[in-house]
């Protein structure tokens, strides 16, 4: 039996001003697949997973999540989403995860595991609660639970920031270089808990230059250039002898 589509994005393209960012991106995620994003910097990798979240809207194309079309509709010569109500619903069922946190520094760990649950699926506090513990015994910060965010190590924030997103029980997880604000020594246990996720089948699409992660971890690897998508396979055939001269370039460059 196939696996469910969880997203399904059709030719994406974005451009700021003159600048034409995505031009024409499609790729679908199964249930379970692991997707590595991988390219220079400025070659859209990132501003393509913010258009999958919305936190950007594409200029054309369309997003479907679990099988639901997110409607847009044109404004002032602008396309924008056609309901909010919709987006905050699509939201809320992709996770992202930055480079940067993004924790709300004025709550501790578990208020900022909990705020989700509690304030935009209208869950009951205690159920919530219950549930953040779990997951930050998950990610291996149980005992920073009530810990505010700049008593935490960078690594530890992001695996708070890890388990905040998992607490809305996302279909699709979104990466966007979880792992580039991170001081070396602090890498490899975000990247543990990444492929725990892997490993017990959540769909992920992760934009990293951490070859390993791509190479051992995901189950397809996609190649972005100047806003397109250059090379797409699986990584035991990407990095054999696959993909194009640009990607055997950038793997040289980054390291295998």
């Amino acid at each position: 039996m196939a696996a469910a589509t969880r997203l399904s994005v059709r030719n994406i393209h974005k451009s700021f001003g003159a600048h034409e960012v995505l031009r024409g991106i499609s790729l679908d995620a199964h249930d379970g697949d692991v997707i590595s994003l991988l390219g220079a910097s400025g070659s859209g990798k990132s501003t393509f997973l913010r258009c999958i979240n919305l936190l950007e809207i594409a200029d054309q194309g369309e997003i479907i999540v679990d099988g639901e079309r997110i409607e847009m509709t044109v404004k002032n010569g602008r396309t924008v989403p056609a309901s909010r109500k919709q987006v905050d619903r699509i939201r809320a069922e992709l996770g992202m995860v930055f480079q940067s946190f993004n924790l709300w520094s004025h709550m501790t760990i578990l208020d900022n595991v909990i705020e989700g649950p509690v304030h935009v699926l209208k869950r009951p506090r205690a159920e919530c609660i219950a549930e953040a513990e779990v997951l930050l015994e998950k990610v291996g910060i149980a005992e920073k639970r009530h810990a505010y965010p700049a008593h935490l190590s960078g690594g530890q924030q992001q695996r708070a920031a890890i388990a905040r997103a998992l607490a809305m029980k996302p279909k699709v997880m979104l990466f966007d270089e979880p792992t580039s604000a991170l001081d070396p020594e602090l890498v490899g246990e975000v990247l543990r808990v990444m492929r725990s996720l892997a490993e017990e089948g959540m769909t992920m699409l992760v934009v990293t230059h951490e070859m390993s992660f791509a190479r051992n971890v995901s189950n397809r690897v996609i190649f972005m250039r100047s806003g397109e998508i250059d090379s797409d396979g699986p990584p035991e055939e990407l990095f054999g002898k696959g993909g194009s001269p640009a990607f055997r370039q950038f793997i040289g460059t980054f390291g295998k």
